[in-house]
């Protein structure tokens, strides 16, 4: 019996997600709802054949990449799925950073045509300049004329009819920049089957996600992690999306909360420690329909998890992604539960830990966490040694270290480049952190390794204080309190209280930034 042939393997990303729905009778259903709009699946249909047909116009062709920097609005996925319909690979890039970043990853993608919110133009315009690829910026939310293309004017001039591209379900369908703790973004190609693998595996298996589900996403759709949550997700059964253009901050959350009282919100552990500690927030009662809440992007303390769950009576699903996976791989489940623990892999997804030399790593031992991934990307663009280090076959190399119990869960101990060791043996920033943010005075904190009188490595710790923390001296009972929650030798023999902690745009604490510091002429 022959294979069907490589013509024949036809898989449009934006046929399952978008067009199924209306061909099935649902387009009159709710697909996205933002402050100003909103836009039912058959009108998303509609929208984004007309994007379609903008690109066809303006002669954008297959494969080319169409770089975004757009607010969360229904522009977005209009912009998102309109350019995958038509073949070309959107690169959505985040919305947060500084000019000459804009201009790297711009000229890093070639992008032929930009499409950019009005309110982020004054900010990426420096970066316009010098870019011989770049052919056309459409400005999003503007009020027309000027120099660019406006969104709105020219997809009123379009057919809402476009036959969708036949593409290849291994053909890379867009881009996603990672956001990692140094060094420049680089360019992540995921292929048309990942949206659904996704879905089909985290959505389907981990959240049961229901047409009758509403979501509201924390992290922006720019980001690995809010793309899954606030379009692939809800899309992939018909569901309903609320997204916010602002910032996430615990007062919008929970105004969001309380006006569209979503079933499914998403967040990040610095987040929910935030809407939690908020004193002038503490009367607020979030959603009355909310049946699980999810955290990514760094671990979620126990602590946070256990108070969240006593006063809104809702679960936090911790898990673990990357941008390079698409998604969460790595999860706690709403009937198998364990606070401080990462949980176990995903259904469809497979996960192994192994040691400095690539050796198996036994129960309680720490290792580096490798994903065996039906999502995981193709590789990065123009950085082959970099793909081969990270990419092993069918096995992605995450970058993570993780021990795993007796029962299989695992725990999350930090990136392979902050761990480091104190008397040969191997400490875990966050650990170590997890046990500072378990004291009642504390709300963040970054550990990393610094050097005694006598040369030799032990933690320190910089530590935020909440906004009603008492006042004096407090270092002597963070290092105790540590000292009683995980071990005397792991407590930080010195203590930085400071102001806020080096983040990326995404939220994760940069500890390189830390150690820079440590490691400067200063020194502390």
């Amino acid at each position: 019996m022959s294979s069907p042939s490589h013509e024949s393997v036809r898989h449009n990303a934006v046929t399952a997600l978008l067009d199924s729905h209306v061909a099935q009778g649902r387009g009159d259903r709710v697909a996205f709802v933002d402050p100003a709009r909103a836009l039912s699946y058959g009108e998303l249909q509609a929208q984004t054949c007309r994007l379609a047909n903008l690109l066809t116009r303006l002669d954008i062709r297959r494969e080319e990449r169409a770089a975004m920097i757009m607010l969360d609005t229904v522009d977005f996925p209009t912009v998102f799925l309109g350019a995958i319909r038509a073949g070309v690979a959107p690169a959505p890039l985040n919305t947060l950073l500084p000019a000459e970043q804009y201009a790297y990853m711009l000229a890093d993608a070639r992008a032929r045509i930009l499409f950019i919110s009005a309110a982020l133009l004054p900010v990426v315009e420096p970066a316009l300049a010098g870019l011989p690829h770049l052919r056309h910026v459409v400005v999003v939310d503007g009020a027309g004329g000027g120099p660019h293309l406006d969104l709105a004017a020219e997809l009123a001039r379009e057919s809402e009819v476009f036959e969708t591209v036949a593409a290849h379900p291994d053909e890379p369908a867009f881009w996603l920049y990672s956001s990692g703790s140094t060094g420049m973004p680089k360019g992540v190609k995921h292929v048309h089957a990942s949206l659904m693998a996704t879905a089909e595996t985290y959505g389907a298996q981990v959240l049961g996600i229901r047409p009758d589900d509403v979501c509201l996403s924390a992290a922006k759709l720019f980001f690995a992690y809010g793309l899954g949550n606030a379009l692939t997700f809800p899309m992939s059964v018909g569901a309903t999306t609320i997204l916010n253009p602002g910032r996430p901050t615990p007062a919008a959350m929970f105004s969001l909360l309380a006006r569209h009282r979503p079933t499914l919100f998403f967040g990040v552990p610095t987040l929910y420690a935030a809407m939690l500690g908020d004193p002038a927030l503490a009367g607020e009662p979030g959603s009355p329909r909310l049946r699980l809440c999810v955290s990514a992007g760094e671990a979620l303390p126990a602590h946070v998890g256990q108070a969240w769950k006593a006063r809104f009576g809702t679960d936090i699903l911790d898990g673990v992604g990357s941008t390079e996976l698409l998604h969460i791989f790595l999860s706690n489940h709403p009937d198998d539960l364990v606070y401080g623990t990462s949980g176990r892999a995903v259904p469809g997804y497979r996960v192994r830990l192994v040691g400095e030399t690539g050796e198996p790593t036994p129960d309680g031992e720490i290792g580096e966490m490798l994903v065996h991934a039906p999502s995981a990307a193709e590789g990065y663009w123009n950085q082959r040694e970099k793909s081969r280090t990270t990419f092993e076959g069918a096995w992605t190399r995450t970058g993570d270290k993780y021990v795993r119990d007796a029962d299989g869960r695992y725990t999350y101990c930090g990136r392979a480049d902050d761990m480091f060791k104190v008397s040969g043996i191997w400490v875990s920033p966050f650990e170590v952190e997890s046990a500072l943010i378990g004291h009642p005075a504390v709300l963040e904190a970054a550990v990393i390794p610094a050097q005694d009188g006598d040369g030799l490595t032990k933690p320190k710790a910089y530590v935020v204080l909440k906004a009603d923390a008492p006042g004096g001296d407090l270092a002597p009972a963070l290092k105790e309190h540590v000292k009683a929650s995980i071990g005397a030798w792991k407590y930080p023999r010195w203590i930085a209280f400071v102001d806020a902690l080096p983040k990326t745009a995404t939220g994760k604490i940069q500890r390189f930034k830390l150690r820079d510091r440590e490691a400067g002429p200063q020194g502390e």
